[in-house]
């Protein structure tokens, strides 16, 4: 009969870290419960793999680089216009990034772009899907610094490693054709492959300042999106009806009727 030592030596050299430590109260849930030997395996297999699940959601939650205090559990919803409710539920469920489709977010400066896609990235990273956040402008540094050391190709290959690229502030700061030659690169790599969470303050309209070439601007936008789901928020700026309740200067802004709000919202785009 095997020992109690034998058998935690076993399941750790097989990587049960957890089984190893709680086999034996997990043993004891069984005999009281008068479970059978596959059940008590079942058991202690489920507890394995939650805590792997949750050791994993942390490191993904740790490498993706978002900033954790952008949470759903502190987005105010209730700003959201109907439509773009409703797109964030279906959001929410990752199919997208099955499918490798991109998600455009255009508003004003304040109206909850990079708290919305920050929420939506951690909602996913906890069902199971890896995501990478990066501010535009630190992007494009680290893209540049690959190529100037020949290797860009490696980086592109590491962030396709991510289901999802939150591309953060697009077209924020200007950069010049050197960093928008390497942003473009990587449209192209993961065009159709991965998908991709741009949001920006400009329309499409004005991108001709962000790629400085109408030909790359339209290649770039076409690349995005094809097979996307674009979400507008023509909303105020939050962080300014926030500072005006805090004042106590004056009240926030009414927010927009009904009526008003079916008109913002979300459209696909898909091809």
């Amino acid at each position: 009969m095997p020992q109690p030592s034998e058998l935690v030596s076993c399941l750790k050299a097989l990587h049960l870290s957890l089984a190893a430590e709680c086999y034996a109260e997990t043993a004891e849930e069984a005999r009281r419960e008068q479970l059978t030997h596959e059940q008590f395996l079942l058991a202690l297999t489920r507890r394995e793999l939650e805590h792997r699940e949750e050791n994993r959601t942390e490191r993904w939650l740790h490498e993706s680089r978002l900033p954790l205090e952008k949470g759903l559990a502190n987005f105010d919803r209730s700003r959201l216009p109907a439509k773009v409710t409703a797109t964030l539920t279906t959001l929410l469920e990752g199919e997208f990034l099955t499918r490798a489709e991109n998600v455009l977010v255009f508003g004003n400066p304040g109206s909850g772009k990079t708290h919305l896609v920050c929420a939506l990235a951690q909602e996913l990273i906890h069902r199971g899907r890896r995501i990478l956040f990066y501010p535009c402008q630190l992007l494009v540094q680290d893209l540049l610094r690959a190529k100037r050391d020949l290797t860009l190709a490696q980086e592109l290959k590491r962030m396709a490693r991510y289901e999802a690229l939150i591309i953060d502030d697009i077209g924020y700061v200007q950069q010049d054709r050197q960093e928008m030659e390497v942003l473009f690169a990587l449209l192209a790599d993961r065009y159709e492959s991965r998908s991709v969470l741009i949001t920006s303050n400009l329309p499409f309209s004005k991108w001709d300042s962000i790629f400085k070439d109408p030909m790359t601007t339209a290649a770039a936008i076409d690349r995005l999106v094809h097979h996307s789901t674009i979400v507008e928020l023509n909303l105020p700026s939050y962080r300014l009806q926030a500072a005006k309740r805090a004042s106590g200067r004056g009240a926030a802004p009414s927010s927009p009727n009904r009526a008003q709000e079916d008109k913002v919202g979300e459209k696909e785009v898909s091809g």
